[in-house]
């Protein structure tokens, strides 16, 4: 993994931040409008600086959250509004466009 700059953190919690109640962005979107190379560094900065962060808000590119995240991830998102089908968000009507 290529070195990870405290501007690249500050980045990526402003893009989450950003993302409105009801909507989410995958882990792809915030590492193209952030300028890393892999939504996997998306995923070690969530991982590691996001507990004050709607983290929820965040999901894989197939829409399905990681096993161990689901329950209380889908229920979060449910709550907000956004639709769920056989334990994925429906990207297509959730999707927010970071622009």
């Amino acid at each position: 993994m290529a070195a990870i700059t405290e501007e690249h953190v500050e980045r990526v919690r402003e893009i989450v931040a950003s993302v409105p109640p009801g909507r989410v962005v995958t882990y792809g979107d915030i590492a193209a409008a952030a300028g890393l190379s892999s939504p996997r560094t998306v995923g070690w900065i969530m991982r590691t600086d996001s507990a004050d962060l709607p983290w929820h808000r965040v999901v894989p590119a197939d829409g399905r959250p990681a096993a161990h995240l689901a329950t209380r991830q889908l229920a979060e998102l449910q709550g907000e509004g956004v639709e769920i089908r056989d334990g994925r968000v429906d990207l297509r009507t959730a999707r927010f466009d970071l622009g």
